[in-house]
């Protein structure tokens, strides 16, 4: 059984935007493929269709041939969607026909170790993108990513990733009173993404490795990036963005103490992680995905004249001048809500590629750090050439790469 911590669901009105014609239809629409049909993409399917009334959803694209057929009978009854068989495609080249069929938008959701390759042949086709986080699970992908966003800008071509609390009205708010001096000088801060198991598939008999992998994505290196860089990419953002960019090194350590079988494929369980700021900032990173534990999904700011937490819904500041908010649209929609105003020219023009990327790399330096038992640079984390996956893609033996063991 699989389990989203996104639900496929429409909530809210559609918010009303500006008319914006594109040059290949007469209508004034803006024609959207989805790239990955599993919890996610299906969840941001509702998503973008609840953003805007402009919205259509026209080519669906899964390696797995029955997300691709559950998405579209999802969409059967929607009005907005105009998705037929010959606009559904299945398999490892999936991505490639829904970039050929006459979309102005794509949603990338596929695991993401394919997220670099698609996002850059995206970009090459003239496309805006919603790209899911994180943006790759290696350095060489990482450079990938930040190179397409380049190209990107250059095309106009808008970008929005989903790190929904830069799309959140507390934290947006919450970060408005640290550019204003409300906290002083940042000296420190502290992230948490700590919870429970999340959902496993068995393996069947008739199922080879990759597939087995593949539909297992989250406990394999080289398809999730680890928990720390699928998951607690969030928390490590918000340290980024509220200390304005990525850290000088990491020092790291964590381990497999529980999901120890080879069901869970390589990942580790639990991570903690060091990372040092220009002017001797430092963050502590904390993840952690076992059963029976004290749960927090949260970050907290430390500066000369207050303290900054953020849980999700809410930002609290206590010290000097105390402050707090909650509230707003549900991010998921608003995220959505943004790249379709940038799109359209009735809001500003977004492209979050290589801000995302240079949080990706921040987790993927910290996950490094933690799996060698090292203290690990900026630049000798994303210059590494150390690429994870297989080079061809087809169902098929996949030997699991080992756990790795610091210090070895």
């Amino acid at each position: 059984m699989t389990h989203s911590r996104r639900h496929f669901l429409s909530t809210g009105a559609a918010a009303a935007l500006a008319p914006y014609a594109f040059a290949s239809h007469s209508e004034e629409v803006i024609r959207v493929g989805v790239i990955g049909c599993g919890g996610r993409g299906t969840g941001a399917i509702w998503n973008c269709l609840a953003s805007s009334p402009m919205v259509r959803i026209v080519a669906l694209g899964d390696v797995f041939a029955e997300r691709v057929q559950s998405a579209a009978a999802k969409l059967a009854n929607e009005p907005r969607s105009s998705v037929t068989p010959e606009t559904t495609f299945s398999g490892f080249d999936a991505f490639q026909k829904v970039l050929a069929a006459d979309v102005d938008m794509v949603i990338l959701a596929t695991p993401p170790h394919f997220r670099p390759e698609h996002f850059a042949a995206a970009i090459a086709a003239g496309k805006h993108v919603f790209m899911e986080k994180p943006v790759a699970v290696d350095a060489p992908g990482v450079r990938t990513v930040i190179a397409a966003a380049a190209e990107a800008k250059t095309k106009q071509l808008s970008v929005v990733s989903g790190t929904q609390r830069r799309h959140q009205q507390p934290y947006l708010e919450a970060m408005a009173q640290v550019r204003d001096g409300r906290i002083g000088e940042i000296r420190s801060a502290s992230c948490w993404w700590n919870q429970g198991f999340l959902w496993r598939v068995d393996r069947t008999a008739n199922m080879t490795d990759t597939e087995w992998q593949m539909r297992n994505w989250l406990y394999f290196t080289w398809l999730s990036g680890d928990h720390i860089v699928e998951q607690h990419i969030h928390n490590i953002d918000v340290c980024n963005w509220a200390i304005g960019g990525p850290p000088k090194s990491a020092t790291g350590m964590g381990g497999r103490e529980v999901r120890t079988g080879p069901e869970w494929g390589n990942i580790f369980d639990h991570f903690a992680i060091d990372f040092e700021y220009d002017n001797d900032v430092r963050v502590t990173s904390w993840c952690r995905q076992i059963d029976g534990c004290t749960g927090k999904v949260a970050e907290e700011i430390v500066g000369t004249q207050g303290v900054l937490r953020t849980d999700g819904g809410r930002a609290i500041i206590t010290g000097e001048s105390p402050w707090r908010t909650k509230g707003g649209r549900n991010p998921y929609e608003q995220e959505h809500v943004d790249l379709i105003a940038s799109i359209t020219g009735s809001g500003p023009y977004l492209n979050e590629g290589r801000r995302v990327a240079e949080s990706t790399m921040t987790a993927i330096m910290g996950r490094d750090s933690a799996y060698s038992g090292k203290k690990l640079t900026w630049a000798e984390a994303i210059n590494s050439e150390g690429r994870l996956g297989p080079d061809d893609y087809a169902f098929g033996p996949l030997p699991v790469r080992p756990v790795s063991v610091p210090g070895s």
